[in-house]
């Protein structure tokens, strides 16, 4: 839990997204999230977080539905949502806290 500490304590927005391989939603953002992690280059962070392989941090996130993006910046979440979203949309959030 620490090194999550790390990962978010920023000035740039983290865009975080809880997925898991089995579930069709998640792996369908995959190359969107791509997409968004290229179109921001350094101005923001993507992390992909594997529920399964993090169970403590799902739960204590209270992440339910996936995939789940949630956005912090400056260790402090900004915006949370559940569901698929396109590049844009995600994009524009992020840019909202750059």
């Amino acid at each position: 839990m620490s090194k999550f500490g790390e990962l978010i304590d920023v000035n740039i927005p983290v865009l975080l997204d809880f997925y898991t391989e089995w579930n069709e939603q998640s792996t369908a953002m995959h190359p969107i999230l791509r997409d968004v992690a290229a179109a921001l280059g350094d101005k923001a962070k993507v992390i992909k977080i594997d529920v399964d392989k993090n169970q403590e941090l799902s739960e204590a996130l209270r992440v339910k539905g996936l995939p789940t993006f949630i956005i912090y910046k400056d260790g402090e979440m900004q915006w949370r949502q559940s569901g698929e979203l396109d590049a844009d949309t995600l994009i524009t959030k992020l840019q909202q806290y750059a």
